[in-house]
């Protein structure tokens, strides 16, 4: 007879990943789903090791399945990439599954293993590293220092309501370049903050040399990353209506490994351009993809906007359409992008 090596005799088995900032809690199941064994691991280096050696002590380890891959299960994913072993994005267990079945670390995780086993779910995790990742960091704080210059120029406007009637006449009328550069070179007098008047004088003033600190920051980090985007994917900014934000904000959607998309329609589901059917009975529709990188479907959003106004393919494109019978809501974003941003279907985008 024969002899079996140890690898033959292995059976397949499949993992699953619960990742939290400190720990991670692995499950390991075999081919017909009864789980083999639950355990916890520190989440640092020496644990994804240890976890990666624990899983395969059970079996040949097929694939692992992982919660929060772009948050804290970064670090595993990165090693197991590493390792060749090959991993699958799960999303938690829905409020069915949780009602019915708890919430406990292990539970999660043998439910990422059996998502892995069951193969439900097929989206392969972003790489965080190369030069994507660098332009997703630059952004993060990009699209912070914007979003607080905003909260900063209402703040502005606000405290100019309810100032006093000749400092509301002094700032009335002016551009926000005016206002700002105004404001910042007020010169009340500190030693009379009681009085409300100076004291509205000194919040402006400290709002203003705010605005313009984060305006400096915003224009430095575009520096950066204009000419980052431009090495990953040149082609991508030179198409009509892609400038470096909305270049920017399509490499980060798409990741570092773009190979996971494996077609156009792939494509346009990760931005919740791709339409839904909504059909029942003799009604055969579509109907607006709320899902998705919300990010990534104002982007294009923004593209189709510029293409409406500047491309004369898009514009004959719409006026096609319009002739056809098709309604404006349905044949271009325009007021359904009044109340809630949202970009074209996929179909529509590729025959603009």
């Amino acid at each position: 007879m024969p002899s079996i090596t140890p690898d033959e005799a292995a059976i397949d088995v499949f993992g699953g990943v619960d990742t939290h900032q400190d720990t991670h809690t692995a499950a390991v199941i075999d081919q017909i789903g009864r789980v083999l064994g639950t355990q916890q691991f520190p989440a640092d280096a020496a644990g994804y090791t240890a976890l990666l050696a624990w899983m395969r002590e059970h079996g040949r380890l097929n694939r692992v399945g992982i919660e929060g891959t772009g948050a804290y299960g970064a670090g595993l994913a990165r090693l197991l990439r590493a390792e060749q072993v090959a991993m699958i994005e799960v999303d938690r267990p829905d409020r069915k599954t949780r009602r019915f079945q708890g919430k406990s670390d292990p539970i999660d995780s043998i439910q990422a293993a059996r998502a892995a086993l069951a193969g439900e779910r097929t989206g392969t995790p972003k790489q965080r590293d190369g030069r994507v990742e660098a332009l997703r960091n630059l952004r993060v704080v990009r699209r912070s220092a914007v979003d607080q210059r905003a909260d900063t120029q209402r703040q502005i406007k606000a405290l100019i309501v309810t100032a006093t009637d000749e400092l509301r006449a002094r700032l009335r009328g002016l551009t926000i370049t005016k206002l700002i550069a105004t404001c910042g070179n007020l010169q009340p007098d500190p030693a009379n903050s009681a009085a409300p008047s100076t004291a509205t004088e000194l919040a402006l003033r400290s709002l203003a040399r705010r605005h313009q600190q984060l305006s400096v920051e915003i224009t430095d980090l575009d520096e950066l990353l204009e000419p980052l985007v431009a090495a990953i994917n040149p082609g991508l900014l030179a198409a009509h209506g892609v400038g470096a934000e909305v270049a920017g904000q399509l490499l980060v959607s798409a990741g570092q490994n773009h190979d996971r998309l494996a077609s156009e329609a792939a494509f346009a589901m990760l931005c919740g351009v791709a339409p839904i059917p909504a059909s029942s009975g003799k009604t055969t529709r579509h109907r607006l993809n709320r899902g998705g990188d919300r990010q990534a479907n104002a982007a294009l959003y923004r593209v189709v906007l510029v293409r409406l106004r500047w491309d004369p393919r898009t514009r004959d494109y719409m006026q096609r359409r319009t002739k056809e019978g098709m309604s404006k809501k349905r044949n271009h974003p325009m007021p359904e992008a009044v109340r809630r941003p949202r970009a074209l279907p996929a179909h529509h985008q590729k025959r603009s």
